[in-house]
């Protein structure tokens, strides 16, 4: 008898070996002659009654030159997630009804979720800029191939000179637009990282900032200039109407190409996969800092070269996100990710260490976790010296190719239950809760106490 984490382990993807077959104008028969088994075996694999072994799967890719991770990815969790959101008000619809639509219907679904999120609301607050930019990055899904194909141009004219990256971007800035770069001691920059000085023509940096972060701030002063067509052309391309989120986005894409000159996608994606995704060993080797790699990983979505979709976010020590990445539509991608159990709160316990967890979400989507403690710059001796923490989180069947993972049997590891925040989160009995959730009816007996003050129906 098959044991449960075996059971766990088998991939069921009928709606979606169907849709790939309808999509190549093949019948049932023409592919269960191109795969080598017999149309009945076929036919129960669409209808979900057996699972698709990994000789078939293999046999699909190697056929229809397909992508894998089009059957095996989160897809259809994610979307899970977002419809049973979308239909929060209406618990009588079960989780498991939702997910045998998503997987019958998933271009409905998908359509329901985006109607739902664009639908105009009498009591909604003016649309804020950075909410706007942050989508307009994930319906990229933070890719965007134009500023990645200047940028390793660019940096492969950099590398051709003797001296390192930084020495290298000095000379193009001075050999090219007249810039001296300057770094400034903290009392003569005391609110600033980065200052451009038109009228000196020159780029001053602060002494705080460590070699990484100089590389990346002189990097992204260049783009401004090298990559100003193609990050126009691409704020042109999402259409912001607010001046403001225009130029949020602007700076974004900046951020983005000079990322891609530091790390270029064909070299950093060659690393990234050779060595299991290992953040301090790609910082090692790119000369970037952890939160500058973990940045990167969440943009590798070129065809034919894609790496594992992550979503990155960014908090201190309140809970409160200051950076949100995702190369697709995962849980927290929007919204969210304030749950005191998820491991990129416990962070901040143990600082610089590297920590790691198995999670799963109301949706039942499970997610593979990497949190660390970061410090954004140098600060003077008495003052606030500002520190966060990083989540670089994927789902848990892309979680194998991590050396993260290496020696843990994912699948049957426990999952640690998360929410998004207490207020949206419908989870029962949990003994962290701090706030019923926004809608329900609190159940008070005065008879009882629960695990919480917060019991509701």
């Amino acid at each position: 008898m098959a044991s449960a984490a075996e059971s766990n382990r088998k991939l069921f993807a009928g709606p979606r070996v169907r849709r790939l077959r309808t999509s190549l104008g093949l019948t049932q028969t023409r592919m269960a002659q191109d795969l080598g088994v017999s149309i009945s075996y076929l036919n129960l694999i669409e209808r979900n009654q057996r699972p698709v072994t990994a000789a078939v799967l293999l046999r699909l890719a190697d056929l229809y030159d397909l992508d894998v991770r089009t059957l095996t990815d989160s897809n259809s969790d994610r979307l899970s997630h977002d419809v049973t959101a979308t239909l929060a008000a209406e618990p009588a619809i079960s989780r498991a009804e939702i997910r045998d639509f998503i997987e019958a219907h998933p271009t409905i679904a998908a359509a329901l979720t985006r109607l739902a999120s664009t639908a105009p609301s009498a009591s909604a607050a003016p649309t804020d800029p950075l909410a706007t930019v942050r989508r307009a990055m994930l319906d990229r899904q933070n890719h965007f191939a134009t500023l990645d194909a200047h940028a390793e141009a660019v940096s492969d004219e950099l590398r051709l000179s003797a001296t390192g990256l930084y020495a290298a971007l000095q000379d193009r800035l001075r050999a090219r637009h007249g810039l001296t770069l300057r770094v400034l001691p903290t009392d003569v920059m005391p609110g600033a990282l980065r200052r451009l000085d038109w009228h000196n023509r020159q780029l001053h940096l602060s002494e705080a900032l460590d070699g990484a972060s100089r590389t990346f701030q002189a990097a992204h002063q260049l783009a401004l200039l090298d990559a100003k067509a193609e990050i126009t052309a691409e704020v042109a391309a999402a259409s912001l109407a607010d001046p403001i989120a225009q130029r949020i986005f602007t700076a974004n894409l900046a951020s983005y190409w000079a990322a891609a000159l530091m790390m270029p996608y064909a070299r950093f994606h060659a690393a990234a996969e050779a060595l299991g995704y290992d953040l301090e060993l790609l910082q090692a080797r790119f000369g970037a800092g952890f939160e500058q790699v973990a940045h990167r990983l969440t943009t590798l979505q070129r065809a034919g070269a894609r790496g594992i979709p992550f979503i990155m976010l960014r908090v201190d020590r309140a809970g409160q996100i200051s950076k949100r990445l995702a190369a697709g539509r995962f849980p927290f991608a929007e919204e969210g990710g304030q749950c005191p159990l998820w491991v990129l709160h416990a962070a901040f316990e143990s600082p610089t260490r590297i920590l790691t967890q198995v999670a799963e979400v109301e949706s039942g989507e499970r997610l593979f976790t990497i949190a660390r403690t970061v410090r954004p710059q140098v600060t003077p001796w008495g003052a606030v010296q500002p520190r966060f923490a990083i989540a670089l989180s994927c789902g848990l069947d892309h979680a194998r190719g991590l050396t993260y993972a290496t020696g843990l049997d994912l699948m049957t590891l426990p999952p640690t239950p998360i929410g998004s925040g207490c207020t949206a989160c419908r989870r029962d009995n949990c003994r962290q809760r701090s706030a019923p959730p926004s809608g329900a009816t609190l159940a008070i007996d005065p008879a009882a106490r629960g695990l919480t003050a917060f019991q509701f129906t």
